[in-house]
């Protein structure tokens, strides 16, 4: 597995140190560019696509709106779609912990983090979603949540280390990733991704623990409020993504392709790919929800509701305060609308029904939410939009 990261003598640092620079600095502007409120329903919309996306690099087609209602308990009478959902549903409540910072401190990488990653997300799964078919005896095989594998098994063309063999590996894996800092760890993330799907130390789940980990790694490191993810732009370029993985299991070409077994530039070449498509998805979620742009356009949609009779009156008024506060007490609610209480209920309650600002009790301040229903006109781009 050596080298486990790109060496300190790697003739490509100087160029990813200042693609690490360049992502830090663009997350941390994007991430304090945005109230904390809106921050927070942001992250709730990018928390589905980010679980959308990583599904589709598995080949399954969850969309964001089917995800939403999987967790208002709206399923699919489709037992197979339904089963998505569910899937959906559990990718949800991990990372949500993780966000919530059940993997903080350094636990994302190691043999810990892993399993109980891995365990939360199976644990949540449907009994047929525990099962996989060997492909070569047809053998049916149950998945143990957070349990370490105990056969041997294939992944495409690589055959990743005996069972016997996976502890010893992971011991060193999380050995060299421990105590790195922040700039640094930063570098290692797209090692971190690699290696750790190389040993493939799980039965099935390895992919998604993966993409998991790295989610908690760069939101702890970058601080980047979880509202943008790597998992869009892995999707949107798949298979660059799976064939530069896959050249991280190449051996050693030459003398100057490092020191360790696997090749160095490989592994520097995905390293590059990574964190230039961490840099991508920042850049396009903050075009895409420039305060401007994005304030006209929820703006225009509630005019137009408005005006075909689907919200109330005056309902603009509490989305033009959101937009600009990030969050509106209750008890402002009369005097900004010119209303009595009752009236001003009724407002609310109109746009709750659509969706569009949330509050968790009747007397907590009202915020505003990102629907995935709605993200087509208020977000264009951010995922395709739902054509059934």
């Amino acid at each position: 597995m050596e080298p486990v990261k790109l060496s300190d003598g790697a003739r490509q640092r100087g160029e990813l140190a200042d693609l690490a620079m360049d992502l830090a600095q663009a997350s941390a502007a994007f991430r304090h560019s945005l109230p904390d409120q809106i921050v927070r329903s942001l992250a709730d919309l990018v928390r589905a696509m980010n679980c959308y996306y990583s599904n589709l690099i598995e080949g399954h087609d969850t969309h964001p709106v089917d995800i939403e209602r999987a967790l208002k308990n709206d399923y699919s009478e489709d037992a197979n779609k339904r089963n998505l959902q569910l899937e959906a549903r559990a990718h949800i409540a991990v990372q949500t912990w993780i966000d919530e910072g059940g993997l903080d401190g350094g636990l994302a990488f190691t043999v810990d983090g892993a399993c109980e990653t891995h365990r939360r997300f199976c644990e949540l799964l449907p009994p047929e979603l525990l099962i996989i078919t060997d492909p070569d005896t047809g053998e049916e095989l149950d998945i143990v949540p957070g349990k370490i594998r105990i056969r041997d098994v294939k992944v495409g063309r690589h055959t990743p280390v005996s069972p016997a063999a996976v502890p010893r590996f992971l011991q060193r894996f999380e050995e060299v990733f421990t105590g790195l800092g922040k700039a640094e760890m930063v570098i290692a993330t797209g090692a971190i991704h690699h290696r750790f799907a190389w040993i493939h130390p799980f039965l099935d789940g390895n992919g998604r623990v993966t993409r998991l980990m790295s989610h908690a790694i760069l939101r702890e490191t970058l601080d980047t409020g979880s509202i943008w993810s790597v998992s869009r732009g892995l999707a949107r370029t798949v298979s660059e993504y799976k064939q530069k993985l896959s050249n991280c299991d190449l051996p050693r070409r030459n003398d100057l392709d490092g020191r360790g077994t696997l090749s160095e530039e490989a592994l520097a070449d995905f390293t590059k790919y990574f964190l230039e498509t961490c840099l991508d998805q920042v850049r396009f979620m903050e075009k895409l929800v420039a305060p401007g742009r994005l304030r006209e356009r929820i703006l225009q949609w509630t005019a137009n509701e408005t005006q075909a009779g689907r919200l109330l009156d005056r309902s603009i008024k509490i989305i033009e305060a959101l937009l600009y506060r990030g969050e509106l007490p209750r008890s402002e609610l009369p005097g900004l609308l010119g209303v009595t209480d009752r009236q001003a209920r009724r407002v609310v309650s109109a746009l709750m029904d659509r969706g569009v600002i949330v509050s968790e009790t009747t007397k907590t301040p009202l915020r505003l939410a990102f629907p995935a229903t709605l993200a087509h006109e208020w977000m264009p781009g951010l995922f395709p939009e739902k054509t059934e």
